[in-house]
């Protein structure tokens, strides 16, 4: 899945959703008291700015230009850096603590990465991944439509992890983490408009899905999204319930 400039179109649509462990996070680190936190996969900098409206001091580092673009319009007092997993720039144990949110999902090598997080991290280490996320709002809507679901691509079997939980945890333990894994379920409530952002600025793998169909085949998914959509709003909003699960770890 490729995130090349959909800085803007994700920065309007799915980073609130993303946005929605942040409180769980900071529940999770403890009090701030000037440490300093690194967030990896910063994306559009919500969080970033967040953890540092809440007392860190912050470094965001995201690879993708178009999202630190668009964090750095919006959050200007965030110290951005261009850096990438498994292997960042940092020094060993070169901050307080380090996180990751709906990252390690998306790395070519989880246990790699998960290694990488811990080894810059001084005291804490946390990491999300999603366990029930939009793409059954999207199967939805390619089943209504009447269209094939694409195959998707899946990491090799030694590289790839159960997405649940227990799957995480396990995962992470591989990584050298000893860590506590929980979930935390809440309802996003986004408008058809912001829905539909993500699918016309090609974000995750419905908006590729929907950039590689030829005009009828998206003419037929537009109807069965508005469809849908009819269905399940709720005073012009779409409740949708979403589950990730969190793991905190020391890092020593």
């Amino acid at each position: 899945m490729s995130w090349a400039g959909v800085g803007e179109a994700y920065a309007d649509s799915y980073d609130a959703l993303s946005a929605g462990t942040g409180e769980r996070i900071l529940e999770l680190l403890g009090p701030a008291a000037g440490r300093s936190l690194l967030d990896v996969g910063a994306g559009a900098g919500t969080l970033a700015a967040r953890y540092a409206d809440a007392g860190w001091a912050v470094t965001a580092c995201e690879p993708e230009p178009s999202m630190r673009a668009a964090a750095a319009r919006r959050h200007p007092r965030i110290r951005l850096v261009d850096a990438a997993l498994p292997e960042l720039p940092f020094a060993t144990a070169g901050f307080d603590a380090v996180v990751a949110n709906f990252v390690l999902n998306h790395v070519p090598d989880p246990r790699a990465a998960a290694a990488e997080l811990r080894r810059v991290a001084r005291d804490a280490v946390v990491a999300t991944t999603w366990t029930h996320s939009p793409s059954t709002l999207w199967a939805d809507v390619t089943a209504r439509a009447g269209l094939r679901p694409a195959s998707g691509s899946r990491l090799p079997a030694d590289k790839d992890f159960e997405r649940t939980a227990d799957g995480f945890q396990r995962m992470l333990h591989d990584a050298g983490w000893n860590a506590e894994v929980g979930e935390l379920t809440w309802t996003w409530r986004p408008t058809s408009e912001t829905l539909w952002r993500t699918i016309e600025g090609g974000i995750a793998s419905a908006g590729a899905f929907f950039g590689g169909l030829a005009d009828a085949e998206r003419v037929r998914f537009r109807a069965a999204f508005d469809d849908i959509v009819a269905e399940r709003a709720e005073d012009g909003r779409m409740p949708m319930t979403q589950t990730a699960a969190i793991a905190v770890a020391p890092a020593r």
